[in-house]
């Protein structure tokens, strides 16, 4: 884990309360914005979107994913004076069916998510610990909870 890291926002940036991580995948992007516009938080959040999004930062198969994330959460800090980090994951993932070759649903599927979305967000705080980091799940419906 990288030792934690000092926030400079450079003068004259604009300031974003966000980074939401999300997936790929193309049925939720309606969805999402929904979501954060719900929220309050409409044109007030840097999107990163990647394959399974808690999972694309974490996974071994595709390790150039997680410094893509690293890189862009760096640059949101820096630009944009985030505040706090929203990974979204979502059920019927896709990259979680491949990269772990299982299809799980229900209570295992929200368990092997939660372990995703937690460690995650366990890096982040130990990078940025004055970095906020929000882990949910949404369903293919729009609904989301939060994985506490």
């Amino acid at each position: 884990m990288a030792e934690p890291r000092q926030i400079i926002v450079p003068a004259g940036t604009g300031q974003a309360e966000a980074l939401l991580l999300s997936c790929i995948d193309y049925r939720l992007p309606g969805k999402i914005a929904r979501y954060m516009e719900g929220r309050g938080l409409a044109a007030n959040y840097d999107h990163v979107i990647l394959a399974g999004a808690s999972l694309g930062a974490t996974n071994s198969l595709y390790p150039h994913w997680a410094q893509s994330f690293w890189d862009h959460l760096d640059l949101a800090i820096k630009l944009h004076g985030i505040r706090r980090v929203i990974i979204l994951d979502h059920r019927e993932c896709g990259s979680y069916r491949v990269i772990f070759g299982t299809n799980l649903a229900g209570e295992e599927e929200a368990a092997q998510h939660a372990r995703e979305l937690h460690r995650l967000a366990r890096e982040i705080g130990g990078t940025y610990p004055q970095i906020a980091v929000e882990t949910l799940l949404m369903a293919l419906d729009g609904s989301v909870e939060t994985i506490a």
